[in-house]
């Protein structure tokens, strides 16, 4: 069984990310800007709507009572589309899903394959395994696009290249494409991308994507986007290969009502989808003849049975958690060293790698404030604050007994005897002689410089509370 490719191999731990894309002038200038407008584009179009709070706690409803009955309705999405002409194939984890992708690209006797935007296809890796095997893939969402041709890492769930401005983005087409834009206008942008991937929607022979929801009634696959690249896609190949989280099924199309409110107002501040596609099965004679559906667990089952962290799997991918992350904001996504990130991947990425004991997917639940604005927003009201805080608790259970637990058990043996807490605060009173002339401590030697690296703290005062007590009122 191959390595879960969900957080990027040799990464460094948040902590160390996120110091050095701080330093990155640009890259927070480009952050601030786009998160800061697609903000305040989003609260607008939620205002819109006066039952947009009851409209949140129906997509929470709906999708509890899947995770709830996940098995149950796991098999009416297979029965369905089989019975419309789909194959459905089963993934434990990446390794297997990769090779069902590649062995059917195979038998196609395809070298190249059509992508629409896909997490589920970033998550086990797909484009690096397909290129292993001698099959190129080719994005065809812009952003994916010019993250590809500049070789590079996707730092946002529904924009992967909001960390490049358009004078960047220029300089990766003029290096990469044939037919190069001249100016960095977004229309001419855009006009190169379109000529650059016309040739290869017209010749490719399989598509493979991804799936935004599931109907279980029927075996719909539903996927949105806002370039129409997708529906090339999903139309002019011979065979379409999907690739979908156990977790994306919505039971009717009543319930996906829902979720086609909440999706697109959350993430692209629209009213409705520019492109919602949708395709049940085969039908001859109108769009691929071959429909492969690959059900991926890749972690999944195993978050599921964790009560506080399963909620986590309510997520609809549309990123407005990272809009208003003031840590997203500041350091990017490509420091979380996953392809989640921000506030969602800080609680999703670890229980998908699923080890709390690897130090980079430990250090991600510590990627926040706690400020609570991502639960604010979050369309189907996943609590990530309780969930990082509980993920933090199970890291610390996980790491081996450090100077951390030592200082805590030294600290739980001077609390319990009142002797000791008050000799413990005398001599903590000592601290004030390293403290600056407002009082604070800037600067401690370790363990405390671990403290003082990035925030000050008070000193303790000459006299505690006891003390004061005893001499005014004793």
């Amino acid at each position: 069984m191959g390595r879960n490719p969900v957080t990027w191999l040799g990464s460094p731990t948040f902590p160390r990310a996120a110091r050095a894309a701080l330093g990155d002038t640009q890259l927070r200038t480009n952050l601030r800007k786009a998160t800061t407008t697609i903000r305040s584009k989003r609260a607008r179009a939620v205002d819109e709507l006066p039952d947009w709070e009851r409209l949140r706690r129906a997509g929470e409803a709906v999708k509890d009572e899947v995770l709830a009955n996940l098995d149950t309705y796991l098999v009416r999405v297979e029965e369905a589309v089989t019975a419309r002409g789909g194959v459905v194939h089963w993934a434990r984890d990446a390794e297997e899903a990769n090779r069902i992708v590649l062995d059917l690209v195979r038998a196609k006797g395809a070298d190249e394959v059509v992508k629409v935007k896909s997490m589920a296809t970033a998550e086990i890796g797909l484009n690096e395994y397909l290129q292993a095997g001698g099959v190129r893939a080719v994005e065809t969402d812009l952003a994916e696009l010019i993250v590809q041709l500049g070789d590079d890492r996707p730092s946002h769930i529904l924009v992967p290249a909001i960390h490049r401005n358009r004078a960047e983005i220029r300089e990766i087409f003029a290096r990469t494409m044939a037919d190069a834009p001249a100016t960095d206008d977004p229309k001419v942008l855009a006009e190169a991308a379109r000529r650059h991937l016309r040739e290869r929607f017209l010749s490719a022979k399989v598509a493979v994507s991804g799936a935004n929801f599931a109907v279980a009634d029927t075996g719909s696959i539903v996927v949105v986007e806002s370039e129409g690249n997708g529906r090339m896609c999903l139309t002019l190949p011979e065979t379409l290969i999907t690739v979908m989280g156990i977790e994306k099924i919505v039971p009717t199309w009543r319930d996906l009502e829902v979720f086609l409110q909440l999706l697109p107002r959350s993430s692209t501040a629209e009213r409705m989808n520019p492109y919602t596609s949708v395709w049940t099965g085969v039908t001859p004679g109108d769009g691929p003849g071959e429909f492969h559906l690959v059900l991926l667990d890749n972690g999944r089952t195993a978050t599921l049975a964790d009560e506080v962290g399963r909620q986590a799997l309510r997520c609809i991918r549309c990123s407005a958690c990272l809009n208003v992350c003031p840590v997203y904001e500041r350091t990017g996504g490509q420091a979380y060293g996953s392809v989640y990130p921000g506030p969602i991947g800080a609680i999703l990425a670890p229980q998908l790698a699923g080890d709390l004991r690897d130090k980079q997917a430990a250090s991600l639940p510590y990627a926040s404030s706690l400020c609570g604005a991502c639960y604010e927003v979050c369309p189907v009201r996943i609590d990530i604050p309780e969930v990082l805080t509980h993920l933090r608790a199970r890291a610390v259970k996980a790491r081996p007994r450090n100077a951390e637990a030592l200082a805590m058990a030294s600290a739980a043996w001077v609390f319990r005897d009142p002797r000791r807490y008050e000799a413990a605060q005398r001599a903590g009173s000592l601290s004030r002689l390293l403290a600056g002339d407002d009082g604070m401590l800037t600067k401690l030697p370790w363990p405390g410089s671990k403290w003082t690296a990035t925030r000050d703290v008070p000193s303790v005062p000459k006299e505690s509370f006891r003390m004061w007590w005893r001499r005014n009122r004793g």
